[in-house]
């Protein structure tokens, strides 16, 4: 979703999801993409596609089905260089939490959430957040800021 006003791109939202059973193969895929995207965003701005308006917020959102295939450790092979710790008898749903923290340390994004759901839940809309830094009202939250200053800032 992208939010633009008066020519000026005010902010961009990346929405994700996933439902098993092929977990691994799509977390990888989704790093990928995600990191592909901040990059050619944040190069695209620096170089003026923009224009001379003010820095775009950047968020993330993604939606991942809680169930056995993404709450069950992960086993991890080491033929070469020994794996991070933190990537050691973690689930995908962990790894999830990992990448989003590291996306929005690393300023690629400015807020990312995470929400889970299972079949029963996604049914009625239901969903449950599993990291306090990871929730939507946060994510919602920073992007209601930004619009508000960039929106104060052209008064």
């Amino acid at each position: 979703i992208l939010v633009v006003h008066k020519d000026t791109l005010v902010a961009a939202m990346e929405f994700k999801s996933q439902k098993g059973p092929s977990f691994g193969n799509n977390l990888n895929n989704r790093s990928e993409e995600a990191i592909g995207t901040a990059q050619d965003l944040w190069t695209a701005y620096r170089e003026g596609a923009f224009g001379s308006g003010p820095r775009p917020w950047l968020g993330y959102l993604m939606l991942i089905e809680d169930c056995e295939a993404s709450q069950s450790p992960v086993s991890v092979s080491e033929p070469h260089f020994p794996v991070f710790g933190e990537f050691k008898d973690t689930s995908y749903l962990v790894r999830y939490e990992l990448l989003l923290r590291k996306l929005v340390r690393e300023r690629l994004y400015d807020a990312a959430a995470l929400l889970t759901f299972t079949v029963m839940q996604g049914k009625s809309g239901k969903y449950a957040e599993p990291a306090k830094d990871l929730q939507i009202k946060l994510l919602c939250a920073g992007l209601a800021g930004h619009i508000a200053t960039v929106l104060a800032g052209q008064r």
